[in-house]
């Protein structure tokens, strides 16, 4: 073989052409090798293992189980959840953040308000009945949340969601201590009355909310589970979840409202605040939206706690109804100022908002929001069980409905919708002595509905002209009777009274639902295709398009009308425990 020596310029060339080949190769190994960018991931599958296995499988990481849904938590990659996706069997979520509100001691009016007081005289005050409250922990080192109206310990445990275990779930934000404070609070004001609503009920914390109010979903699920798991150690009766997501899905598809469901099917009676982005419609959010549960939208007393003539809706309460149509909130409950405890040194929400402070004790903090009216409804459902303990959830959802008190006009017509007011105003004596049965969940099947085996409608609809009604009991038209057809416009009312008498219509079907077919599929943009049949022969058609009301995208309602400090988390399965409300 012959060599022959390069030219200058040749050897310069070759050089280059080298550097350059090995500057390439460099480069892509440093890419490949390069970690890709994971994020976290909700896998349900039929099993928990099923799910470990296949993130691993795909090269996943699972770094949490979730038992409650058959599920982990996973750290992905953008490859990897592709894979998954591929995969039949598997259910996939982004797991996006979630958010999160020897002194004088004042009234607090609430309990009065809604008759609980009247239990109260028959020494009825929660007894046994353990609550368990979701929310940003607990006031720790607080008397009144410690330990009941007799001095003794009340909390039975605490867990900890954003740090995996049990422990003291300290609440540095405040909101889930005035929460828990409005349900069982054991501390009487000057004038010897309680300031809660169930003072003797039993306390289990769960932390699934950092001290801004942030956290994922898959904490939230995480405590869902928890409670669940450990509800016959502790006789956890109530699970109290003051905070929305905006709706992403169908109601069955959310991961926190699967969860939800399970307790549900469980025993536990779970309540939900309606959500603070009122008062336009179809404003309700994640878990509100679950139409097993009972959501509660928020009135207030207008500052004269003993004269109902000024009473009215908050202007902040979420109103219905659901994107499937069904009637949300269920009831209403006092939420416009509630006094609960929060500490001006300890909190971040005090800290703040000083003003909210009350005057005559730097423990008591006025609070507006559906957080407290779930609350209130909390405390309530605990009165009933102390009352009558084996009452099933689907029993104390009936009584609490039936006995409600609607807000009526002087001619009988409702003074609310009902996709504003429910059934109306929470009456705790009424729903404790009340012995109807089988009113709520009718049609409904939790089991199968968890299972995937069939899901459900209500029956709530739209016309052509943009009002919202009730279906007939033949599938056809809308119900206009009695206040029910509703344009959407809020409507304030200062004339009406909470109706003892008033009886909802057979006709208004709250028990019944429709029940989709297999075939049914949303089109890319959300809107009732034309082709969709009701199982009773109902089609939507293009004047009942929901798209015309709600958008499912960045425009929807939660993410607008806020302080710009507000803490709230945009994209996926955002959420936020309660949008700051003023006083009302």
């Amino acid at each position: 073989m012959t060599y022959r020596l390069l030219a200058p310029a040749a050897k310069l060339a070759c050089v280059a052409v080298v550097a350059a080949v090995v500057a390439v190769a460099f480069a892509a190994y440093f890419w490949q090798s390069e970690p890709a960018t994971s994020s976290s991931w909700i896998v349900e599958a039929e099993s928990v293992e099923q799910a470990r296995s296949a993130v691993q499988d795909a090269g996943g990481e699972a770094v949490r189980e979730l038992p409650i849904i058959d599920a982990v938590e996973a750290e992905l990659t953008a490859t990897q959840v592709e894979k998954l996706k591929a995969v039949n069997g598997l259910r996939l979520t982004a797991n996006g953040h979630v958010e999160v509100s020897g002194q004088a001691v004042p009234d607090s009016f609430y309990p009065e308000q809604v008759n609980a007081h009247r239990v109260h005289d028959h020494g009825y005050y929660g007894e046994g009945v353990t609550v368990a409250v979701l929310d940003t922990g607990w006031w720790h080192d607080h008397e009144w949340l410690r330990k009941d109206g007799r001095g003794d310990r009340r909390v039975l445990a605490a867990y900890d969601a954003t740090k995996g275990g049990e422990g003291i779930a300290k609440d540095g934000s405040g909101h889930g201590s005035h929460v828990a404070s409005v349900i069982l609070s054991s501390r009487r004001s000057d004038t010897g009355k309680p300031l809660s609503v169930a003072p003797m009920a039993r306390f289990v914390p769960v932390k699934a909310f950092d001290d801004q109010g942030m956290g994922t979903y898959a904490d939230v699920i995480d405590g869902i589970g928890w409670v669940v798991a450990n509800r016959r150690q502790h006789n956890i009766r109530v699970l109290n979840l003051s905070f929305g997501a905006q709706p992403q899905s169908f109601y069955w598809d959310d991961p926190i409202n699967r969860a939800a469901m399970k307790a549900w099917g469980k025993g536990i009676v779970v309540v939900a605040s309606a959500g603070n982005q009122g008062p336009d419609p179809m404003t309700i959010g994640v878990p509100g939206n679950l139409p097993y549960i009972i959501t509660v939208g928020a009135i207030t007393d207008s500052y004269t706690p003993f004269d109902p003539t000024d009473d009215r809706i908050t202007e902040f309460s979420s109103a219905g109804p659901t994107h499937e149509g069904f009637l949300k909130p269920e009831l209403v409950a006092p939420g416009g100022h509630n006094l609960g405890a929060m500490s001006e040194n300890k909190h971040y929400l005090a800290q703040k908002y000083p003003s909210f402070q009350n005057a005559e004790n730097d423990e008591l903090f006025h609070m507006s929001g559906t957080s407290q009216a779930a609350a209130v409804v909390s405390g309530v459902v605990a009165l009933m069980l102390d009352v009558e303990p084996g009452l099933s959830p689907d029993d104390v959802k009936c009584r609490l409905m039936a006995t409600a008190r609607a807000g009526v006009n002087e001619d009988g017509t409702l003074s609310y919708s009902i996709f504003q007011q429910g059934t109306g105003l929470v009456d705790a004596a009424a729903a404790a002595r009340s012995r109807i049965e089988g009113c709520a969940n009718g049609g409904l099947d939790v089991v199968a509905d968890y299972r995937g085996e069939a899901h459900f409608v209500g029956i709530a609809n739209r016309d052509a002209d943009g009002n919202y009604g009730i279906m007939a009991e033949d599938g056809y038209g809308l119900l206009a009777q009695n206040g029910t057809l509703w344009s959407g416009s809020f409507m304030w009312n200062n004339s009406f009274m909470w109706n003892n008498s008033f009886m909802w219509n057979n006709s208004f079907m709250w028990n019944n639902s429709f029940m989709w077919n297999n075939s049914f599929m949303w089109n890319n943009s959300f809107m009732w295709n034309n082709s969709i049949m009701w199982n009773n022969s109902f089609m939507w058609n293009n004047g009942n398009s929901w798209s015309q009301s709600f958008m499912w995208n960045n425009s929807h309602p939660w993410s607008n009308d806020r302080a710009d400090d507000d803490p709230v988390i945009s994209g996926a399965n955002g959420t936020t425990i309660s949008r700051w409300v003023d006083r009302e």
